[in-house]
């Protein structure tokens, strides 16, 4: 299987590039308008040199059967448009695009053309999340903070904040109702955000200090006397009468303890067989984030 990636940065070297160069049976592309970069990477995975490529075009003329992105947001609906339009099933890293309506384009386009379009929302993945989908959820709350990290709205509620939105989503246990946003900027900038999704008999909060003094993410879903908090994604403590905790095995990798191999290896996989995959559930997580900015841009001071 020819598999290209777009975009050598951190998070590509950091998550996916060891997820993609430990499967068996990828003949690996990459591709990046920067050859130092492009020279370093290659060679650290031995990938030919034919298979390096520092523009789309080259990528598109060697043929890929499925291509991941992880260039920056900004340059996401031209490579994701374009790579569409040429029939290449494409996983991209959240968020799809800033703007809901290239969100929607974008989307439109995979549904048009039948190819498989993929956001890379990897917590519904990560094994500690996953599994509280078999636990009493009537209470959700998530907590994503940061240190010193302030800045306007759409950057943050898109690039970040985003993660949240999909996370309550996926494990919210009914339809969502109501939708209630609170936020606090100061000298044009957002500093905490506090989102409320409810339905019938459930409430799911999510949270966000960009000054909270501490990098952390903190999942607690609750009801039946249940409680279970994900710390980190790597620490889960169970409260039942008793509090129970265990931690991710000490060679896990971090990729699978985060959901990145799993969800990089389910687009692979549907990609193989055929299956369709498509992006109307994750546009509608893009669409609540229009909703939570155009929010925050209306009262949140």
């Amino acid at each position: 299987m020819k598999v290209g990636c777009i975009g050598l940065g951190d998070i590509a070297r950091k998550a996916y590039l060891p997820v993609l160069g430990a499967l068996p049976g990828l003949e690996l592309h990459l591709q990046t308008r920067t050859p130092a970069t492009l020279a370093a990477v290659g060679d650290a995975y031995r990938i030919p040199e034919a298979h390096r490529h520092t523009d789309l075009d080259a990528l598109l003329a060697a043929g890929p059967d499925a291509v991941l992105v992880h260039a920056p947001t900004a340059v996401h609906p031209e490579i994701v448009g374009r790579l569409l339009a040429a029939d290449v099933p494409v996983f991209v890293d959240k968020p799809l695009a800033r703007e809901l309506a290239d969100c929607e384009r974008l989307v439109g386009l995979a549904q048009d053309r039948g190819v498989p379009l993929t956001v890379g929302f990897n917590r519904r993945y990560a094994p500690g999340y996953a599994d509280c989908l078999d636990h009493p959820r009537d209470l959700v709350v998530l907590q994503k903070n940061r240190v010193d990290l302030a800045e306007d709205a759409r950057s943050m509620i898109y690039d970040d904040f985003i993660h949240v939105v999909d996370t309550l989503r996926f494990l919210a246990p009914g339809p969502v109702e109501d939708v209630d946003v609170r936020a606090r900027v100061a000298d044009g900038l957002l500093e905490h955000l506090v989102l409320t999704l409810a339905g019938d008999g459930f409430t799911a909060l999510g949270v966000m200090n960009r000054r909270s003094g501490s990098v952390e993410e903190i999942l607690e879903v609750s009801g039946q006397d249940r409680k279970r908090e994900v710390r980190d994604l790597a620490e889960v403590v169970d409260h039942h009468g008793a509090r129970t905790a265990r931690r991710r095995g000490d060679w896990t990798p971090v990729a699978r303890q985060r959901g990145i191999e799993q969800c990089v290896t389910a687009f692979l996989d549907a990609v193989r067989e055929g299956r369709t995959l498509d992006a109307e559930d994750a546009l509608r997580t893009h669409a609540l984030c229009e909703r939570i900015v155009n929010a925050v841009e209306k009262h949140g001071a």
